[in-house]
């Protein structure tokens, strides 16, 4: 169910100020735009890659860029990196506070750590009115909670690269967040993140690369970039049976929606 020209599409979840970008970033966001990407945002993970992702969304017009502290990352803050943050927020091109969250099953930092910045960087968003992009992997339950019992901004948010069932999908946007569908919606024995992409209302629905990770078939394996969210665009599509076209106008509207970028 291709269409005859690109399907108008974004990546709302990338992180090309990676080195892994280094040798070729620009023609990575050409191919981007010729595959119809018309939005990119970046999405810093510490202080460093939020001041990248910064610079990025300044010198691309089809980038922007959310700056945030991942849980990998919780234990190895600065004092002062919520004054740091709240600078970075501030800056042209910055639409959103993330990634942050949980991670329960690398562990890298500790979660006493990762519930900590995690709160704290709700705080901030909360304060700043920001939309907050949702890191969560095998902590589903406790970061529900926590987002219960301290709230989401008012601008909302979006549980990125999706890895839950459809109940927590549900739960999810009963708080008022949309659901980001990456890569591994490719990958044939996802049954459960293809349930979730068949069934969530399109209006509540996300793409993404989480480029340079994540990978769709058939590429999977090799480095992921922008253009290659419209294969994950063309799985969903195909799952909802509808044409790619209605599926990334909708995404397209809903990431401008959510981050207030256009």
């Amino acid at each position: 169910m291709k269409d005859p020209v690109p399907a108008p599409l974004v990546d709302s979840h990338a992180h090309l100020d990676f080195r892994d970008f280094n040798k070729d970033r620009d023609a990575v966001v050409k191919r981007a735009l010729a595959a119809g990407v018309e939005i990119i945002i970046n999405v810093g993970f510490d202080l460093t890659s939020s001041r990248k992702a910064g610079e990025l969304a300044v010198s691309y017009s089809s980038i922007f860029a959310a700056v945030g502290i991942h849980p990998h990352d919780a234990a190895a803050v600065p004092g002062d990196y919520l004054v740091q943050l709240e600078t970075l927020a501030a800056a042209p091109g910055v639409v959103a506070m993330g990634e942050m969250g949980l991670d329960f099953y690398r562990d890298r930092s500790p979660r006493s750590f990762q519930r900590k910045v995690f709160r704290e960087q709700l705080a901030l968003a909360r304060h700043l009115n920001m939309p907050v992009i949702l890191h969560d992997r095998d902590a589903h339950a406790e970061l529900m909670n926590i987002l219960k019992d301290d709230g989401l901004p008012e601008a909302g948010g979006v549980m990125h690269c999706f890895s839950g069932d459809l109940a927590l999908a549900r739960e999810a946007m009963a708080l008022g967040l949309y659901i980001s569908i990456a890569g591994p919606v490719t990958f044939p024995r996802n049954k459960d993140l293809q349930e979730v992409a068949a069934a969530i209302p399109l209006e509540k629905l996300l793409l993404e690369t989480d480029a340079p990770f994540l990978t769709p078939v058939p590429h999977r394996g090799r480095r992921n970039e922008p253009a290659y969210v419209a294969l994950t665009a063309e799985t969903v599509a195909a799952l909802r049976g509808l044409p790619v076209s209605e599926v990334g106008l909708a995404c397209v509207a809903n990431t401008k929606r959510l981050f207030s970028c256009s």
